[in-house]
């Protein structure tokens, strides 16, 4: 028999599981609830494509490596339709820093450490394209999904039989074998669960900053900045920045503020202030030289920036049976450690693999959630650990008073002083703490090898001036002097804190 599937959503996570889940016999409905995509290409998708339900439809957007090698070996064909609509791809030598170039040596598997960089828009627009050429798979838009069809069984799980379903003005019901909840941060799957009184383990945390970002154009004729000393992304403790090449001549950049930075972050939004701040910082300037590039559109902000993992298994037991959950409603990360797409293609994979293997409901779904805690989870830890971290960093620098223990100075140390210059000055070194941030291995695998930790340490302990040229140049002005170039008060923040009198 022919298990039909409907999915909520045609968003990142939805297409990620069409790819995976269409083409293997089943019947596969995807429903969405905006509208098509506009006739055209990628330049007509950007301008008039209305995605109400995806708030970070216009911010920066890249394929991390495993995503696009998940691309590339179940869907070689899209991969070159992404090429085709001009995404760009950025290589792992492409990223070497100027100091350590000449040390490089290519080895086998530096091609997979291969980044997909466009315009959300652009992306969305070839895939769903494609996912709506996939045999038995079919995509239908404008159609609201208003709750979940099935009860309780005697175990008190819920049993997923189909969606209701609102089109136009109509009313119905879908049946299916099984649902994929699929829809993003709006995703309400867990809200109708709770109506019939299923309750679910939940761990949910703010991940302390906000972040904007604003489209630039190429001027005819003009290319891209050479790469110079300081690089197009950094993180300077009171802002973080990264310039994202797109395609068509396009290019993002985005500015990221910790909340407790509210006077910065306000001004952010304001166009003026937003380029002002680029062009002070000397890594993203030559992008927006007014001969270069023109600016296209506002500056897009995003907030409710949190981290949120969800479970389907309690106790031991599957608190659903034929509905599962991929992308943002199941596991929600801070955008800008760009691990949300690959989450969900991750995710959407892990099911294909689970719904192969097993056939009965229960099994389904133990082994499902079992491979996302295995598989996604431990990323999931580490960026919570890593916004923690900034979080307390932040409201450090408005505090006068702070002074770090000595734990905290030994940490900075090993930070600036061993990771830093080593990642810099060794490829090898870079190129496995990459296979790291790019999912290909557990994070912190890199560091606890031997032979890295060794010359890790060995960088720490070796003389400032004999590895000076291995440190990271100044990204731009400190926090005091952006302020001052800003004329932003850079006390207001502490004085309303209490940090300091007003």
């Amino acid at each position: 028999m022919t298990e039909r599937v409907l999915v909520i959503g045609a968003g990142m996570a939805g297409l990620f599981t069409a790819l995976a889940l269409g083409g293997e016999g089943r019947r596969l409905d995807i429903l969405e609830r905006d509208p098509p995509a506009p006739a055209g290409g990628a330049d007509e998708a950007f301008a008039d494509w209305n995605r109400r339900g995806v708030g970070h439809l216009r911010h920066s957007h890249a394929f991390l490596a495993r995503l696009r090698n998940l691309v590339l070996d179940h869907h070689p064909a899209l991969l070159d339709e992404l090429r085709a609509a001009g995404c760009q791809e950025m290589k792992f030598a492409d990223g070497l820093p100027a100091a350590s170039k000449d040390r490089y040596r290519p080895e086998p598997g530096d091609e997979i450490l291969t980044v997909i960089t466009s315009r959300r828009t652009t992306l969305e627009l070839v895939m769903r394209r494609y996912v709506e050429r996939m045999p038995g798979v079919t995509l239908h838009s404008n159609v609201n999904v208003t709750g979940l069809l099935g009860g309780l069984d005697a175990e008190g799980r819920f049993v997923c039989e189909g969606l209701r379903v609102k089109d136009g003005e109509t009313e119905r019901e879908e049946r299916a074998d099984i649902v994929i909840d699929a829809a993003g941060r709006t995703s309400q799957g867990f809200d109708w669960l709770a109506e019939h009184g299923v309750t679910w383990d939940e761990e949910s945390e703010d991940a302390g900053i906000l972040y904007y970002t604003r489209h630039w154009r190429l001027l005819p004729g003009q290319t891209p900045p050479e790469r110079g000393p300081v690089p197009g992304a950094g993180d300077m403790g009171f802002i973080k920045y990264g310039v994202f090449p797109a395609d068509n001549g396009c290019f993002s950049i985005t500015l990221s503020a910790p909340e407790i930075e509210e006077t910065l972050r306000v001004a952010i939004m304001r166009p003026e202030t937003f380029d002002h701040i680029c062009r002070l910082l000397p890594g993203v300037a030559p992008w927006i030289a007014a001969d270069r590039a023109e600016p296209v559109g506002k500056v897009h902000g995003m907030g409710d920036l949190k981290s949120r993992w969800r479970s389907t298994v309690r106790n031991g037991r599957p608190i659903a049976l034929n509905l599962f959950f991929a992308g943002d409603g199941l596991a929600r990360t801070n955008p800008l450690y760009g691990r949300g797409c690959s989450f969900a293609a991750i995710a959407a994979y892990l099911l294909k693999d689970v719904l192969a293997r097993e056939t009965d409901p229960a099994a389904r779904a133990l082994a499902y959630q079992g491979a996302v805690d295995r598989d996604i989870r431990p990323y999931f830890r580490d960026m919570r650990t890593q916004d923690r971290q900034a979080i307390r960093r932040a409201r450090n620098t408005l505090d006068p008073a702070y002074r770090p223990r000595f734990k905290a100075r030994l940490m900075k140390s090993f930070a600036e002083d061993a990771l830093t210059p080593a990642i810099r000055s060794d490829p090898a070194l870079l190129r496995a703490f990459m296979r790291g941030f790019h999912m290909l291995e557990p994070s912190s695998a890199w560091l606890k090898r031997p032979a890295t930790l060794g010359s890790v340490l060995a960088t720490w302990v070796k003389p400032r001036a004999l590895k000076q040229k291995y440190y990271p140049p100044k990204l731009g002005p400190d926090r005091a002097e952006m302020f001052a170039a800003l004329e932003l008060s850079a006390t207001a923040d502490a004085e309303r804190l209490g940090l300091i009198a007003a």
